[in-house]
């Protein structure tokens, strides 16, 4: 916080122009804590804005914003919410040391770019001072070293509710983007590119964020289920079937393709992790699949043989025989096409094929 905005603080509260600052659910999504944590915090600790608009809503300018930052700084490291908000209101009427102020970060280090816990706003840090729009593309990195790059704001709200292992703010932020953005956008352009900002930080650290992971992906698969549909019923020769290659127990991209198409009212049966290839046979021939999405992670899972063994499958009778179209999907397959097959490369081209496929 600056020298002069600590001045204007001194002060007392001024009015604002309604519809000027963040409302309570764009700080919430920024800080990756539910709104209804930051009402708790505002009613019991005096932690609400310093202005007041003359609407019914209330707006956090960057200097209530900071504050907020502070106090998900001291509650992540284990300090009682009380104790924390007696520190952040202390710290806010301290008047500041002469002659001292912190250059602001350069664009590239925004952020706790240096192990600082998550949340912990750092001297002239660019998003304490202005504060970006909801949804909108911005580059940061979300506590801890996280890098993020170039994506839409949700994103950094729900990477700081993973490291804080926040169950509550996470479950709320993922269900905001499914709702406000769809199962495929919110997938492609909030979700998974937060799943590799904290895939790339576990490898780079010596598996020190294992846990937070694990802990994002069970939220973010229990995110998909809750926001799709119930399942289609079946409709002879217009299933579709996903299921991992032997060996591969990466679900998740299968779990949110399975919601889409939900989504879009195609019946389909999910096999999950790790199907060994004498269940993937028995699956297809018990439910005469239109389509069979096969699953690989790695190059070491995907394989060739099996993808042209399912897609050589056939059943009915004489004369009016038919079998399943085969899509291999995954960065498993890179290098590895099996010719005749389709090979999508993102959620959204997966999701079209089938849909294709199956409406013949």
């Amino acid at each position: 916080m600056g020298v002069h905005e600590r001045d204007s603080r001194d002060r007392g509260p001024e009015s604002v122009p309604a519809g000027v600052g963040l409302t309570t659910g764009e700080v919430a999504r920024r800080l990756g804590v539910a709104p209804t944590t930051i009402r708790t915090w505002d009613r019991r600790y005096g932690l609400g804005p310093a202005a007041h608009t003359g609407g019914r809503h209330r707006r956090w300018t960057p200097m209530d914003v900071a504050r907020l930052e502070r106090m998900c700084a001291l509650t992540a490291t284990g300090i009682p919410p009380a104790e924390a908000a007696r520190t952040v209101l202390g710290e806010a009427t301290q008047e500041p040391a002469p002659a001292r102020r912190a250059a602001p970060a350069p664009p590239e280090a925004a952020g706790e770019a240096t192990g600082e816990p998550a949340g912990e706003a750092a001297p002239g840090r660019r998003d304490a001072d202005v504060p970006p729009r909801p949804s909108v593309r911005t580059r940061s990195r979300a506590g801890s070293g996280l890098r993020l790059g170039d994506v839409r704001q949700e994103c950094k709200g729900i990477a700081r509710a993973a490291l804080r292992l926040d169950a509550s703010a996470l479950d709320e932020l993922l269900e905001t983007a499914i709702a406000e953005h769809g199962l495929v956008a919110a997938w492609t352009e909030v979700i998974m590119p937060t799943l590799q900002a904290v895939g790339r930080k576990w490898e780079s650290s010596g598996e020190k964020y294992v846990e937070v992971e694990h802990f994002l992906s069970w939220h973010v698969s229990g995110a998909l289920r809750r926001g799709a549909p119930p399942t289609a019923a079946d409709r002879p020769g217009a299933t579709v079937v996903l299921a991992c290659v032997p060996g591969e127990n990466h679900t998740l991209p299968l779990e949110v393709l399975a919601a889409a198409l939900a989504e879009r009212g195609l019946p389909v049966r999910m096999f999950g992790g790790a199907l060994p290839v004498e269940s993937l046979v028995t699956a297809v021939r018990r439910t005469g699949p239109a389509a069979v999405a096969l699953w690989a992670q790695s190059r070491t899972t995907a394989s060739r043989p099996l993808a042209q063994h399912v897609a050589a499958m056939e059943w009915g009778v004489r004369g009016a025989r038919r079998g399943p179209v085969v899509l291999t999907i995954g960065p498993g397959w890179t290098g590895r096409t099996v010719p005749g097959l389709p090979r999508p490369t993102g959620l959204a081209e997966a999701v079209a094929v089938l849909e294709t496929v199956v409406s013949r």
